[in-house]
């Protein structure tokens, strides 16, 4: 998975597509990843003890990794994501559009 925790991506498809948020978990083994602030959903919790009342919880419910795609660090538009060596042997991450290190 070429997607890592804490980078900017953008939604390319579903009900949040268009909306660009920070990634704060990836499952690589499921192929999801957790996109800040988008994907909400609501969880209905019920009372702990009784004359408590129940509560409704939103989360930030995964993404399939197909469904996002890398914002470019130059010119804020969706990229693909390529790798390259670096003079020093250092293996780094680029975005396909700008060439620009991730």
């Amino acid at each position: 998975m070429k997607i890592k925790k804490g980078d900017n991506v953008i939604i390319i498809a579903g009900k949040d597509k268009g909306k660009t948020g920070k990634i704060t978990q990836v499952f690589p083994e499921l192929l999801k990843v957790v996109v800040e602030g988008l994907n909400t959903h609501f969880k209905n919790m019920r009372p702990k003890r009784q004359g408590e009342k129940g509560q409704k919880i939103e989360f930030s419910a995964p993404l399939d990794v197909s469904n996002v795609m890398l914002v470019d660090p130059k010119t804020g538009r969706a990229t693909r994501i390529g790798t390259k060596t670096l003079a020093s042997g250092e293996k780094v991450r680029i975005a396909k559009k700008s060439n620009e290190v991730v």
